[in-house]
């Protein structure tokens, strides 16, 4: 099976530091959903894993999230493009649980759900924590600039090796063009 992981805000849409709180406030990234799309066109399956700690929070709550995820499979179904399940930790920091990135448990999940491993899976992030995820469980990180990616570039704790790329759109059109298929 062909699989890339992508974290959401700050990959596939635009990111805040106040936290993506209804569907008004997603707005896709240029480019993103029509990478998705041609992912789906090449035969992969696209798996959404995103930390929503807004929830935890009191910022919104899961209508509001389930909302949020509607648009953006509305916005792909225009497209032609869709994802094939969307994997969410609700937690804070303080809730230490295993789902939040960076802990694997989201992804441990998607292994299970998918009956899958991810070693070497493509994890697409913008944030440190995604890939340490991705890193932990065998995956490929890959990390965009967009979001917070810029400034994870710069971390010394980036996993060596880790491939970067302006955008989604690039780092999908890297995949296709390694795609042995």
């Amino acid at each position: 099976m062909k699989l890339v992981i992508l974290d959401r805000d700050g990959v596939i849409n635009l990111d805040s530091d106040q936290y993506i709180k209804s569907p008004e406030e997603w707005k896709p990234i240029p480019g993103s959903l029509e990478a998705i799309a041609l992912l789906n066109q090449a035969g992969f399956r696209v798996v959404v894993c995103t930390n929503q700690s807004g929830i935890g929070r009191g910022l919104f709550d899961m209508d509001t999230l389930n909302a949020i995820h509607d648009k953006m499979i509305r916005a792909l179904a225009q497209i032609g493009g869709h994802v094939d399940a969307i994997f969410f930790c609700p937690h804070t920091n303080a809730d230490e649980c295993d789902c939040r990135k960076p802990k694997p448990g989201m992804l441990r999940e998607i292994e299970a759900r998918f009956n899958v491993s991810l070693t070497d899976v493509p994890a697409i992030g913008d944030s440190l924590r995604d890939l340490q995820a991705a890193q932990e469980v065998g995956a490929k990180p890959v990390l965009v600039l967009t979001g917070k990616g810029k400034k994870t570039l710069a971390d010394p704790l980036l996993p060596r090796r880790t491939p970067n790329f302006p955008d989604l759109a690039s780092a999908v059109a890297q995949i296709l063009k390694n795609d042995p298929s």
